[in-house]
């Protein structure tokens, strides 16, 4: 039986979502680039949230929440063809479930972005997410959500620490690998030409969270407040454990670490948000923004990768180190809502980390395989001429700013 008040919320809620990608995330990476790349880098996110719409339709969403394997879903929803317009799930109609998740399968791809601004063809963009959506997300997704044997082992992912963030965050570094560095990096890469729209960006994502983590209790009660209080405080943890960083270390916090400490924390909380207490969200966001913070410096200083606006760090790590710390943070005698019946923090753990490795190699093997064919087809990078130049101009024709 529908609810009115649960399917109010949750149409709200997959606004919000929705208002992440679009502008959120397009315009908190649009300010992290150069001048004249950033309309290509909205262009990716647009483009990105139409082209997933339409997969999702078509294919992606049967295959996620329909049938019963262990591995994958079937095509009885195929373009939604198994679906009355009365279905329901849970309380809720089934119409808004799918355009709820049709948000999530928009911004985990698009969040792969930022490994490559500045220098992949426009046209590889288009063939890398499609072939990604269906390959990579889709049967994470199923394995965590749909049923799959992740969700039989009892995994606990509430809103995406898996399913988003550990998926883009791995494929991205293996992306960033593979299509090789910006010219100049790490020493004579250009700074972020608007870090005021870097944090606009941030704080539409951080509002837009709110629908992310407690539209994903698919109810409006005890649980949707609690995901939406936690989240609120480990973001805001975070960005101060990057504001407290910079100010020892170089004397003058700035916006963008401010910014990006805040998404560390709110990728961090994602996977545990239903499932912990507010102390504990403080203690996940005090963990999430150092680790990500060091993750930053390794990658970029250490291993000279260059996921450009750090993907794998902040995504990547956030996401599974949130993973790891549901297993403590859930049991009852800390806050949390409690295990499973019979289960031990450390059970819960053992099958925490076996879902961070299953899902790590999936999206490293099958992204590596997907980079070598978009690369055989279409090919990777621009020509170091267009990426000099910048990819507005001489890829869609346009500049960001004509003074």
């Amino acid at each position: 039986m529908i609810d009115a008040g649960n399917t109010a919320w949750l149409i709200t809620a997959t606004a919000l979502v929705l208002f992440m990608t679009l502008p959120g995330l397009a315009l908190f990476y649009g300010g992290l680039v150069r001048a004249e790349n950033l309309l290509s880098v909205l262009m990716h996110c647009f483009t990105i949230a139409s082209l997933v719409t339409m997969l999702w339709l078509v294919v992606g969403y049967s295959l996620t929440f329909s049938g019963d394997g262990a591995w994958i879903g079937d095509l009885s929803k195929v373009m939604l063809f198994g679906m009355p317009r009365d279905a329901v799930t849970g309380t809720i109609p089934e119409s808004v479930f799918f355009m709820f998740q049709m948000t999530f399968a928009i911004i985990t791809p698009a969040l792969i972005v930022g490994a490559f601004v500045e220098r992949m063809r426009f046209g590889a963009v288009i063939l890398f997410t499609g072939l990604w959506l269906l390959l990579v997300y889709v049967p994470v997704a199923y394995w965590v959500w749909g049923g799959g044997w992740l969700a039989e082992r009892g995994v606990l992912d509430f809103a995406g620490g898996l399913v988003v963030h550990l998926t883009a965050g791995v494929s991205a570094l293996v992306l960033a690998v593979m299509l090789g560095t910006r010219t100049g990096f790490p020493h004579d890469v250009r700074p972020p030409h608007a870090p005021w729209m870097t944090m606009v960006g941030a704080c539409m994502l951080w509002v837009g969270w709110f629908g992310f983590n407690a539209g994903s209790a698919l109810s409006a009660g005890a649980d949707a407040g609690m995901a939406m209080t936690v989240t609120h405080i480990s973001a805001a943890t975070a960005a101060l454990v990057w504001i407290v960083i910079e100010a020892v270390k170089f004397g003058k916090p700035s916006i963008v670490g401010a910014a990006t400490g805040a998404i560390a924390g709110l990728a961090s909380i994602t996977p545990a948000s239903g499932y912990v207490g507010p102390g504990a969200a403080l203690l996940i966001g005090l963990a999430g923004g150092l680790a990500c913070y060091i993750m930053v410096m390794i990658v970029k200083h250490r291993f000279k990768i260059d996921d450009s606006l750090d993907v794998l760090a902040v995504h990547g790590v956030g996401g599974a180190l949130g993973v790891m710390a549901t297993a403590v943070f859930a049991d009852a005698t800390l806050g949390g809502i409690g295990l499973a019946e019979g289960q031990t923090m450390g059970g819960q753990a053992l099958i925490q980390l076996t879902g961070i490795v299953a899902v790590l190699i999936w999206s490293v093997v099958v992204s590596f395989l997907i980079i070598k064919f978009v690369k055989a087809v279409v090919g990777l990078r621009v020509s170091p001429e267009v990426e000099e130049q910048g990819l507005d101009i001489n890829i869609h024709g346009e500049r960001g700013y004509n003074m």
